[in-house]
């Protein structure tokens, strides 16, 4: 009984792992070096997700908010307008909703140089 109860409760858990989006791909790629600030960003998801927030920070710069576009319907990839800052390192993070009502986030960076 205590096998069977410990193999649901594994079962279970990677169940609800599984359920949650991760990023595929980012471009700019996480931790590439690139040589000027891109136009905009994009991240693409292995399942649909709603985004309900991305902040840029730049090392010289506080955090911005980076607009989403009024977007609100659940997607796997998404482009959004940067605004550049210049040389340096620039960390975007992402906050979003997986079709399941779970809250999920993450990041990535790269260098403009």
């Amino acid at each position: 009984m205590k096998k069977l109860v410990t193999l649901a409760l594994v079962s279970t858990l990677a169940t609800s792992a599984f359920a949650h989006s991760r990023v595929d791909t980012t471009t700019p790629e996480n931790g590439a070096v690139v040589a000027e600030v891109p136009a905009e960003i994009s991240l693409d998801f292995a399942a649909d997700i709603r985004l309900t927030r991305v902040e840029m920070t730049h090392q010289d710069h506080p955090p911005v908010r980076l607009d989403l576009g009024g977007q609100t319907s659940f997607e796997r990839k998404f482009t959004l307008p940067l605004q550049g800052m210049g040389n340096g390192i620039y960390r975007i993070e992402w906050r979003g909703l997986g079709e399941d009502g779970h809250a999920m986030q993450g990041k990535f960076m790269f260098t403009v140089d």
